[in-house]
């Protein structure tokens, strides 16, 4: 990836993934990304989802004219000439639309299906846009945009929502990673399993919280975001939580993963 960030001198590039939908990939997105974001750091969200959920959550109105993901993939516009402002200073949104869901048919024609995001992202938009971080918002599936953005990232966050079933499922995203590091990306890695949705005081959560850290180990981040209605309120005004109640349980627990992450990432 091109040498132009600010932090630590390098632009990272995170897929946020789970074939399971209503996980909290999007949640976690649009709140990471602002809780970078406020630290000063310069911010660049990919939305590689049809259905455009963190677009929408981000202010993006659908109904205005511009180029999209879609036009990214295709290779009809550059990162740089997609890229719009958010309501939020250093955070940037390359968004999607319902003609993405197109892509996949017009990507599985080409022997680099896989790499079309990719390819766009070394093309020179990164360098022009001065990031930090890159994050993608990927569809709850294991298709053609989601392989897309795995093959464009340096690492992987997966949210795992705190429920019975949770686990299961897991096992065939890593073993996507695990695939995809073998052949088109040798430098992927899984940056972190998200605990998402947690509720403290019931004792499946609980249950669940101590199964993963059990058999994932340090995979799991000690951030654990709770069940917050402000997280599920926010999207609807266009906006990440940080912005809607920055004080709230879930811009709180944002801000702390944020925290987490960087120190992972070597930043301060």
């Amino acid at each position: 990836m091109p040498d132009r960030g600010k932090g630590n001198g390098t632009v990272r590039v995170l897929a946020v993934a789970n074939q399971k939908g209503g996980v909290g990939k999007t949640t976690t997105v649009m709140n990471l990304g602002a809780a970078f974001a406020s630290t000063g750091l310069r911010v660049l969200v990919i939305d590689i989802d049809p259905q455009g959920n963190a677009s929408t959550g981000l202010g993006f109105d659908r109904q205005r004219r511009g180029a999209t993901t879609h036009d990214l993939l295709t290779g009809q516009a550059s990162l740089a000439e997609i890229a719009v402002g958010t309501g939020q200073e250093n955070l940037s949104l390359v968004p999607a639309t319902p003609d993405l869901t197109s892509a996949d048919a017009e990507m599985a024609r080409s022997t680099r299906r896989t790499r079309f995001l990719s390819d766009a992202l070394n093309s020179g938009g990164l360098e022009a846009l001065d990031l930090d971080y890159v994050l993608i918002d990927c569809p709850p599936a294991l298709g053609l945009l989601t392989l897309n953005a795995l093959v464009a990232a340096q690492a992987v966050l997966v949210p795992l929502q705190t429920e019975f079933f949770a686990l299961e499922g897991l096992s065939q995203l890593i073993l996507s990673v695990r695939q995809i590091r073998q052949s088109a990306n040798p430098g992927l890695s899984v940056d972190g399993i998200i605990l998402t949705m947690h509720d403290r005081r019931t004792n499946l959560c609980r249950q669940v919280e101590s199964d993963a850290r059990e058999n994932l180990g340090n995979l799991v981040l000690n951030t654990v975001i709770p069940r917050n209605v402000r997280l599920s309120e926010a999207p609807s005004h266009g906006l990440p939580a940080m912005l809607y109640d920055r004080n709230s349980a879930g811009s709180v627990a944002y801000r702390n993963l944020a925290t987490e992450l960087l120190q992972r990432h070597g930043r301060t």
